[in-house]
């Protein structure tokens, strides 16, 4: 049975060819953007694309959200006419649509935009459309003083009620890379960070598969601390649920996602003008602000409200704060390090 979505995307693309009879099937298709499920989608819905269209002409787009896995599963399986023409990122899937050969080099000498951000966030595969921050969350109401060290997790006061995800997340693999340096470790040896796990079983409630059903035991009250991430906890915070984020004395980590034009899309000048629109200063100081806050990489964009107070108070601040790690030397590892850790971190 064909879907919401793939019915919109043919009447579009048969819509264009009547018009333009020389267009194949292929051609006609309005541009696809597989943004990331939830809030993403609904903030790139809200903003994003209305700027695309105003740059456009309203040029015709289709947002099909979807996990980075699906997306590179997708295009592998058709890479002479991928079905999809931007992808979205955090930087272990887009190092493997990198090697899998799935994207398209950036046109950095016709961006207007790309010389504008953290040179961070300038990757010439795709830039960087904004960061994913991840640091402590912990529930107010039953914390009462507020963590500062992700050593606290391990606090004997927190016995059952310490909440983490598994490695499949990239919060999941970032957090325990920053517990192996803790000890001693780095990306490129965690064997610490899995010695420091079996300690903190005791104080373990849960296991999430990924930061959505972390959030949900936020909700449930089955958790009151844990790795969280920074956008997520806004939206709890929009919701009522009494959750609140600090960055640990460590650091807190910066995940860059990268947004990049697919191999042989038949759409790479719209692709192209998408991702302008997204890394631009107008669409970045709007995504940054309620309900969105979503953390910039645009240098020209002022920082406010809760990403001020609470993150850095300009790009500057961000590099000075932010950690950053080594996703080339992380990924290489990484299908090993989840198995280990699906195989060990059982409750």
């Amino acid at each position: 049975m064909l879907d919401r979505r793939t019915l919109l995307t043919t009447a579009l693309s048969l819509g264009a060819m009547e018009l333009f009879p020389g267009l194949s099937f292929a051609q006609a298709r309005p541009l696809v953007f597989a943004t990331f499920t939830g809030s993403w989608e609904e903030a790139h819905k809200a903003v994003l694309v209305p700027a695309f269209r105003k740059e456009t002409n309203n040029a015709p787009i289709v947002l099909d959200p979807m996990l980075s896995v699906d997306q590179i599963a997708k295009v592998s399986a058709a890479k002479a006419n991928p079905p999809i023409d931007v992808m979205l990122h955090d930087p272990g899937p887009a190092l493997t649509a990198l090697a899998q050969d799935l994207v398209e080099p950036y046109p950095v000498e016709r961006s207007a935009a790309f010389k504008e951000l953290i040179p961070d966030a300038q990757d010439p595969h795709g830039p960087a459309a904004f960061f994913q921050v991840v640091g402590l969350t912990y529930n107010p109401d039953t914390v009462k003083t507020p963590p500062t060290s992700w050593a606290d997790l391990w606090r004997p006061e927190y016995k059952g009620r310490v909440g983490i995800t598994n490695m499949n997340s990239t919060l999941g693999s970032g957090f325990m890379v920053e517990i192996a340096k803790m000890h001693g470790g780095s990306e490129s040896n965690i064997d610490p960070a899995f010695k420091a796990m079996e300690t903190l079983k005791p104080n373990l409630s849960a296991v999430a598969a990924n930061p959505g059903a972390l959030a949900t035991l936020f909700q449930q009250g089955q958790v009151d601390i844990s790795p969280g991430n920074f956008n997520a906890i806004q939206i709890l915070k929009a919701k009522g649920v009494p959750v609140e984020f600090v960055a640990p004395k460590e650091g807190a980590i910066a995940f860059k996602t990268l947004i990049q034009i697919v191999k042989n899309s038949p759409n790479r000048e719209l692709a192209f003008k998408l991702i302008e629109a997204a890394i631009s200063e107008p669409v970045q100081t709007r995504l940054m602000q309620a309900p969105y806050l979503v953390v910039p990489t645009n240098t020209k964009v002022k920082m406010t409200g809760e990403i001020a107070r609470v993150l850095a108070k300009d790009t500057d601040d961000l590099k000075k704060k932010f950690v950053f790690q080594d996703w080339t030397t992380i990924n290489a590892q990484r299908p090993a390090w989840i198995e280990r850790f699906n195989r060990e971190i059982k409750l």
